[in-house]
């Protein structure tokens, strides 16, 4: 017969889906931020406006599911 040992620091340690969804879109974000201020340093005046979009809209995404995950998660403890 076998034991099941369930480890809490595991647990712990795991984030939670929509955790990890936020973490990915704020940084997919940041990097399209980064990549914006650099074409207009570099001196495009015209950038792609889906990309302009995409930083301003990902990175709030991302971080706005980030908060709602942190806060599931502290209501759950």
């Amino acid at each position: 017969m076998g034991t099941t040992v369930h480890d809490k620091n595991s647990a712990i340690t795991r984030k939670p889906w929509l955790m990890r969804l936020g973490i990915g879109l704020f940084a997919v974000g940041m990097v399209a931020v980064v990549v914006v201020f650099l074409l207009f340093a570099a001196g495009y005046s015209e950038l792609p406006i889906w990309l302009s979009a995409f930083a301003g809209i990902v990175s709030p995404l991302g971080l706005a599911l980030g908060l709602i995950a942190l806060v599931r998660e502290h209501r759950q403890a």
